[in-house]
């Protein structure tokens, strides 16, 4: 394989999902199926996506098998794939009914020192540990931050961060992510307000010295003071500092866009293109 970038995030995106799940194979498809019972979570693999060899020969029939295979696994019917490493996927995608999304990728230039992320009073980061008490609550975080497509601020906070870190805690999430922390498969870094409240959070899951930058959300309240970029700041650093050369990231709002830019993100010339599979960051 040429060690383009493009071919080094294709192999990223098809290495990471089987740290956590089996592939099952539908002829040019591959299903990512969870080799754990849990709940699906932010970044959780459930996939599906283009083999090598099977990129250009999806059919119509390869996607109902697939789709059929997701619904009786009890998944979300998603698919997400590089458009330059399968360009005529997402015209049989959107032909049997499945909404496409682009998102852009990002990049960070190796050789650009990231600048120091000023953070409010009191507010501390930290990478947690499986055993750090704070992780249903981290990873509750990410339902609130995604429930909707947008930046503003809500009244969303700690009553239902406690809410959302209960029913992680029941469903089997948690449980199911201690493991990829302790193996070192997945980092997850934190903001915290002085009461041990997370307010944002983000991750990474590193393969072959490459990493994407993920799960990047704030607490609906604690958004506009600069957290985002804080915690993407914390992880680019992290991930740099145990061998990591490529990050990247995808967005779904020029709004964060902007904010990356300014961190030393550049575009690239790929996009990662999501049918019913939520925005990245």
């Amino acid at each position: 394989m040429s060690d383009s970038l493009p071919a080094r995030i294709e192999q990223y995106y098809s290495t990471v999902p089987l740290l956590f799940s089996e592939a099952e194979e539908f002829g040019p498809l591959r299903l990512f199926v969870r080799r754990k019972p849990g709940a699906p979570y932010y970044g959780g693999p459930s996939h599906a996506q283009p083999t090598a060899e099977g990129a250009s020969a999806v059919t119509a029939a390869d996607i109902a098998r697939v789709r059929a295979r997701q619904r009786e696994l009890g998944v979300p019917e998603a698919f997400e794939w590089l458009a330059e490493a399968a360009p005529m996927l997402r015209s049989c995608v959107e032909a049997v009914g499945l909404p496409v999304a682009e998102r852009p990728l990002m990049v960070l230039d190796p050789h650009h020192r990231l600048p120091s992320q000023p953070l409010p009073e009191g507010v501390t980061l930290r990478a947690l540990t499986a055993e750090d008490p704070a992780l249903p609550a981290v990873l509750a975080l990410a339902r609130l931050a995604f429930a909707k497509e947008d930046t503003a601020v809500a009244p969303a906070g700690r009553r239902e961060l406690s809410a959302v870190a209960g029913e992680l805690r029941k469903n089997g999430t948690v449980a199911t992510v201690r493991p990829t922390l302790r193996a070192g498969h997945k980092t997850l870094i934190a903001a915290f307000a002085p009461d041990g409240t997370p307010l944002a959070a983000g991750h990474y899951h590193p393969a072959n010295a490459t990493t994407e930058i993920g799960g990047i959300g704030t607490l609906p309240i604690a958004r506009r003071q600069g957290l985002a970029a804080a915690v993407t700041t914390a992880l680019a650093v992290h991930a740099r500092d145990h061998g990591v050369t490529t990050v990247f990231l995808a967005y779904a709002e020029d709004a964060i866009a902007r904010m990356y830019a300014r961190l030393g993100f550049r575009p690239v010339g790929s996009t990662l293109l999501i049918a019913n599979q939520p925005a990245r960051s």
